[in-house]
C-alpha cells in the first residue's frame, strides 16, 4: 500500500514538473510572438521621435535617438488635423452603426434554413465577393445618385460586408438555440420582437467583432473619401495626414524656405511620416482593449461552418 502511494506521488510529481515545463515553454513562445507583433509599432513610435538619419542608419532599436517632437509639431500645426479627426470620428461612428445594422438585418434571415430562396440569396451575396463592376462604374452610379460630396457615399456602395455577414450568419445558426426562438414565437412574440429582444442580446460577442472590423475599416479608409469627397473640410484624418505628408515632401522650392535647406526638410518629412502613422493608429489601439474580451469568443463562434 505504501509503495503504491509513493509511486502515485512520484507520478504526480513528474506530471507537475512536465506541466510547469510546458507552461514555461508556452510563456516563452507567447513572449516571442508578442515581441514580433508589437515591436514594429514600437519601432515606428520611437522612430517618430528620433533623428531619421539614425533610424535609417540602424542606430535606433529600443530607445529614441536625439529625441525630438518636430514631426508631431509639424502634423498638428496644420489646422486641418482637428477637422480631420472630427470627420473621421463622425464617419467611423455612423459607418459602423450602419454597417453592423445592415449585417444583422441580412444575416439573421439567411440563418433561417426555412427561408424561401435562401440558397439563391446566399449565392447572390457570395458572387459580389468575387466580382465587381470596378471603380469607374461605381463612381458613375454614386454620381448619378447625387452622393458626390455626401458622406453617405462612404457607406452605401459597400453597405453589407459579405464576409462579415457570413460570419454573423454562422453565429446565428450555431450559437443561438432554435428552441428559444420557437418558444418566444409560441408565446406570441413577433419575428421582429424575437430578433430585438432575444437574438441581439445573445449575440453581443459577435457584434463586438463586427464593430471592431467596421471601425478599423472606416477609420483607415482614405481612398473612398479621396474619390467621393472633393471638399477639403470633409476629408477624414487618413486623407488629411496623406495631404500633410505630400506637402512636406522635399522639393527645391520648399527647401529654400527652411533653415538647413534640403537636408533639414528631408529630415522633417521623414519625421512627419512616422508621426502620421502613430497619430492615425493610437485611437484604435485605445479602443481595442475594451472589446478584446468579446473578440476571440465571437470570432471563433461565428467562424464555425454551419
Amino acid at each position: 500500500m505504501k509503495a503504491a502511494v509513493k509511486q502515485r506521488k512520484k507520478a504526480n510529481g513528474a506530471t507537475g514538473l512536465s506541466d510547469r515545463t510546458s507552461d514555461m515553454i508556452l510563456a516563452v513562445i507567447c513572449v516571442v510572438i508578442l515581441f514580433i507583433i508589437a515591436y514594429p509599432l514600437y519601432y515606428v513610435l520611437i522612430a517618430s521621435v528620433s533623428n531619421p538619419y539614425d533610424v535609417y542608419a540602424g542606430k535606433t532599436f529600443f530607445l529614441p535617438s536625439e529625441f525630438t517632437l518636430d514631426g508631431y509639431k509639424a502634423v498638428f500645426a496644420d489646422s486641418s488635423i482637428v477637422t480631420g479627426y472630427l470627420n473621421t470620428i463622425k464617419y467611423t461612428v455612423v459607418g459602423t452603426v450602419f454597417s453592423v445594422v445592415m449585417i444583422y438585418l441580412t444575416a439573421y434571415p439567411l440563418s433561417n434554413k426555412e427561408l424561401p430562396g435562401r440558397k439563391f440569396l446566399s449565392i447572390f451575396f457570395i458572387i459580389t465577393m468575387y466580382f465587381g463592376g470596378g471603380l469607374i462604374p461605381t463612381y458613375l452610379i454614386v454620381k448619378d445618385t447625387g452622393l458626390i460630396g455626401n458622406m453617405w457615399a462612404l457607406f452605401l456602395p459597400g453597405g453589407v460586408a459579405v464576409g462579415n455577414m457570413i460570419i454573423v450568419r454562422n453565429f446565428f445558426e450555431n450559437s443561438i438555440p432554435k428552441e428559444m426562438i420557437e418558444a418566444a414565437e409560441i408565446d406570441g412574440a413577433s419575428k421582429w420582437t424575437t430578433f430585438i429582444k432575444i437574438v441581439v442580446p445573445l449575440s453581443r460577442s459577435i457584434m463586438a467583432v463586427m464593430v471592431v472590423f467596421s471601425m478599423v475599416a472606416y477609420w483607415n479608409d482614405w481612398f473612398t473619401a479621396m474619390i467621393y469627397l472633393p471638399e477639403p473640410d470633409t476629408h477624414p484624418l487618413p486623407l488629411v495626414l496623406r495631404n500633410i505628408l505630400i506637402k512636406s515632401s522635399a522639393s527645391a522650392s520648399q527647401a529654400s524656405t527652411i533653415s538647413g535647406g534640403y537636408a533639414e526638410l528631408n529630415k522633417l518629412t521623414e519625421l512627419v511620416k512616422f508621426a502620421s502613422m502613430i497619430v492615425a493608429a493610437v485611437p484604435m489601439l485605445i479602443i481595442y482593449p475594451f472589446v478584446q474580451k468579446y473578440f476571440e469568443k465571437g470570432f471563433m463562434a461565428g467562424a464555425v461552418k454551419g
